[in-house]
């Protein structure tokens, strides 16, 4: 059974939609600071599944392609037993108590462990006013115990008990059902046979095995005077931006209660030329206030038409260690070792020495992300640095990010972006990517020129 039905977009509604939610925001004086505080651990709801994001944009303000995870979770827009009614969103004033677990976005980004529980016998349609689990019980079977950490990027606003009565419903990705993890291995069999919408226990945690550094990208429809981004790629959530403009740091609204979303100003007035820092779910400036600088894509023009564009940047200030030299990525080994099937580093033939970290950051039962670093190993600055390798036949791009990657045969090219051409020696960048097909076996055959 679905849980609720994903939206789709034209551009029109879009706008229209956005214009519709930004005007009932500075209405309402704002989005509010949280409402809603994170559940004792871990607590027990009912789980439906839903097929895919909406398009172009799921309710966080990403493309499905460009979330972190393919294993997703829609969190409840409403908090209303009893009342199916809709109300503005995002929830203010008068009606911020109806305020659920999506918590106006505030819980974009984060990640949940989520463990099958009991199976129900009877009835369970999430008919209005009715018992969740009618003419049976709720039992214990070999799926219960099985668990899987899924990324929050939508929100369940229907007017069905799954998504009003219930304050912890979640609404699972349908791909993700067969991908739950019981003694080692992927259960494969629960949907659709062992389904019937389950229970379900369930707490926030801290995102898996996290490396690198955000994402940002301009929405369709981006432009000098209404550049709205989204981040992504975030270690613990986000609850805010701030942009820095005239001088001063300022909070950028959100877009609506897309919770991944903001609209952010220039350095001055009309300025295609931006920094922002961003705050995490503990509303606390991420990597000590790093200062993230990015322009417009020339590839918007004066207005960005693709529903994402992702954004080079350079970082400032801060602390913590650099997006490049991340501790969670896998240690380099000597230039002299050979590539393993999962392409552990080498040294490159070309004209400079390199080493290569190759790591899958993520994986899912047809696509996968990966994080590449880069480094020099050389005497002298290599500028500006190009690698290429061989991907295994059934690998198809989706996007990359930190650097441009052509395509030819089965041979794939990373070049420098051009904010950060030049790799002195020692130096490091790290770039990642987005595909389609296995993770396994690797790449090969990495070269540097």
């Amino acid at each position: 059974m679905s849980g609720h039905a994903p939206f789709t977009w034209s551009r029109a509604r879009l706008f229209a939609v956005v214009a519709v939610l930004l005007s009932a925001w500075l209405a309402s004086g704002g989005l509010p600071a949280a409402a809603v505080a994170d559940p004792p651990a871990p607590v027990t709801g009912n789980a439906t599944y839903f097929d895919a994001l909406g398009s172009p944009y799921g309710g966080c303000g990403l493309p499905q392609s460009e979330i972190d995870s393919q294993d997703f979770v829609a969190l409840n827009v409403y908090d209303t037993p009893g009342d199916y009614s809709f109300y503005p969103r995002p929830l203010t004033g008068a009606n911020a108590s109806k305020t659920g677990m999506w918590n106006n976005g505030l819980n974009c980004g984060r990640y949940v462990k989520v463990t099958i529980a009991d199976y129900c016998t009877g009835v369970n349609d999430g008919a209005a006013g009715q018992a969740f689990c009618r003419n049976g019980a709720w039992t214990q079977d070999a799926y219960n115990g099985a668990t899987l950490t899924m990324l929050v990027a939508d929100s369940c606003g229907d007017t069905n008990a799954w998504c009003r009565d219930d304050r912890y419903h979640l609404d699972l990705s349908k791909p993700s059902l067969n991908q739950f993890v019981k003694n080692g291995a992927p259960v494969g069999d629960m949907y659709p046979n062992h389904w019937n919408n389950r229970h379900i226990t369930w707490s926030f945690v801290p995102a898996p095995d996290y490396s690198g550094d955000i994402r940002i990208g301009f929405m369709q429809g981006a432009q000098a005077y209404w550049p709205a981004i989204a981040v992504s790629h975030l270690a613990n959530g986000i609850h805010g931006v701030e942009y820095y403009a005239d001088g001063s740091w300022r909070p950028a609204q959100m877009n609506g209660d897309m919770g991944q979303s903001y609209i952010i100003g220039g350095t001055t007035s009309g300025s295609t030329q931006f920094q922002i820092r961003v705050k995490d779910v503990t509303d606390t400036l991420i990597n000590g206030g790093r200062v993230y600088s990015f322009s417009l894509p020339g590839s918007c023009g004066s207005r960005c038409s693709a529903a994402y564009t992702g954004a080079a940047y350079t970082t400032s200030g801060g602390s913590g260690p650099s997006p490049s030299a991340s501790p969670s990525v896998s240690p380099s080994v000597s230039p002299s070792a050979s590539p393993s099937p999962s392409a552990s580093p080498s040294t490159s033939p070309g004209t400079g020495p390199c080493q290569v970290t190759y790591r899958v950051t993520n994986s899912w039962q047809g696509g996968f992300t990966a994080d590449v670093t880069v480094k020099n190993t050389g005497t002298t600055t290599w500028n500006p640095w190009k690698i290429s390798w061989t991907m295994p036949s059934g690998v198809a791009l989706n996007s990359a990010w930190n650097a441009g990657v052509s395509i030819s045969g089965s041979r794939w090219t990373a070049t420098a972006p051009s904010w950060g051409s030049s790799l002195a020696p020692g130096a490091s960048a790290t770039f990642g990517l987005q595909a389609s097909g296995p993770s396994d076996p690797g790449p090969s055959g990495f070269t540097c020129s």
